[in-house]
């Protein structure tokens, strides 16, 4: 089996072929450590960093984020964790609303009085 990625873990966004081949894997296309890390992640347990809102106390929503990625497979219990959460103003930018969520704190993205 042979995937294609692009690297997101900076500006160059190198190529990244995978070759699987009876549960071996060769990584070729990536320019430094950082890319083969990426794509190595990727194949076994991809991560992304969780963006979305929660309520505001009277009204409106706020800009949340995970301060670090999470796993996929987890993804949706982050969401039903982050929609349970309700917040008081005032909340400034990375502020954290709730620690330790699927190894991660759910974090403030905005600055709200």
């Amino acid at each position: 089996m042979i995937r294609e990625l692009t690297c997101v873990e900076c500006p160059m966004g190198c190529k990244i072929t995978v070759k699987e081949e009876n549960g071996v894997k060769e990584f070729s296309g990536y320019s430094c450590p950082r890319g083969k890390m990426y794509a190595e992640n990727e194949i076994v347990d991809p991560k992304r960093v969780v963006t979305s809102t929660v309520k505001l106390v009277g009204g409106g929503v706020l800009p949340v984020k995970t301060d670090a990625p999470v796993s996929k497979k987890e993804m949706f219990k982050v969401m039903e964790v982050i929609n349970s959460i309700t917040v008081s103003a005032p909340v400034k930018t990375g502020d954290v609303i709730k620690e330790n969520v699927y190894g991660a704190n759910i974090i403030s993205a905005k600055t709200v009085k």
